[in-house]
């Protein structure tokens, strides 16, 4: 066994205490000496008396005995009731224990919730043989501070950067290649909305490769009239995830994480403005320059191009 990490005397300390006792030394003394109660020295004595060092150890806080505890054979068929997926009220009724009790039962294996008896859902990974087939988009809100925040010189000395209001990243990744790309707006409205798209769409076009779909959530913006219209322009087609998943969008969830983590929380800025500059030089190196795990150690802009040079 470990000592407990709150505990007043390491294992040492308590071997020192108890050998101090043992030579006779008033326990008023050992008490003052490693600053613990009276109670304390008497308890670690008697212990080691009784057991050597085996009882310095810590015990267990469970009681000897629990006279109120449920048989094993009730516990088990409360448990194989929930395996049948009954509701805890349902289980209650069936089998006379109380609520609270088939709760503690369930909560020991794990089957507090019903959603735990269910597989879980395989994880949907996929990967479009070319660039421009799938562009994943998705956008982030991102305070906007005059003075350096939290992150970087602590809550304690922060100043107060109320009404500064937000930026709204909208990014876009490239589903085959991971290229990303990424736009700075006041608000996430539609007509920023098809604005980006629009953008997108023709910085795309520039690297040689035309979008055939764009991926977003449900979010009216990219649903709006507005963006329908550059999505009729350039023909692509617009897609949109499931409801309350997340995941579907994962590969611009993530860039995301990758972008807060490498950019916007990289550096003590001292306004956003300075660290909206420093956008532009992040992107270079991470389409450009940085590894990627998921391409084999090559950059989103390696990949596209040796592709490109295949097809042609």
């Amino acid at each position: 066994m470990v000592v407990h990490r709150n505990a007043a005397l390491s294992l040492v300390k308590r071997r020192e205490l108890v050998e101090m006792a043992d030579k006779g030394v008033p326990v008023a003394q050992v008490s003052a000496s490693f600053r613990v109660s009276f109670q304390t020295v008497q308890k670690w004595l008697r212990r080691w008396r009784e057991e050597g060092d085996a009882g310095l150890f810590e015990r267990s806080s469970r009681p000897k005995a629990s006279p109120r505890a449920i048989p094993e054979a009730v516990r088990a068929n409360v448990i194989a009731l929930r395996r049948e997926h009954l509701t805890m009220q349902s289980i209650t009724e069936r089998t006379g224990v109380s609520k609270a009790t088939v709760s503690r039962a369930l909560a020991k294996e794990g089957l507090s919730r019903l959603k735990a008896l269910y597989p879980k859902e395989p994880a949907n990974r996929y990967e479009h043989s070319k660039p421009g087939e799938m562009l994943h988009v998705d956008v982030k809100k991102l305070g906007r501070f005059d003075m350096p925040g939290h992150r970087a010189v602590g809550r304690a000395n922060r100043a107060s950067a109320c009404g500064a209001g937000h930026d709204f990243l909208f990014v876009a990744v490239d589903d085959y290649s991971r290229l990303a790309l990424v736009g700075v707006y006041p608000d996430e409205t539609k007509t920023s909305a098809a604005d980006f798209v629009e953008r997108t769409v023709l910085r795309m076009d520039e690297l040689g490769v035309p979008v055939q779909r764009i991926l977003t959530d449900n979010a009216r913006a990219f649903k709006s009239d507005a963006a329908k219209a550059v999505y009729a322009k350039h023909k692509v087609k617009h897609k949109t995830t499931r409801p309350y998943r997340p995941r579907t969008n994962g590969k611009a969830e993530r860039f995301i994480q990758t972008l807060l983590r490498e950019w916007a929380y990289a550096a003590a800025y001292s306004t956003s403005l300075d660290r909206n500059a420093e956008l532009g030089p992040f992107l270079e190196r991470y389409n450009r320059h940085r590894p990627h795990s998921a391409l084999g150690g090559k950059s989103p802009i390696t990949r596209l191009h040796n592709l490109l040079k295949l097809d042609n």
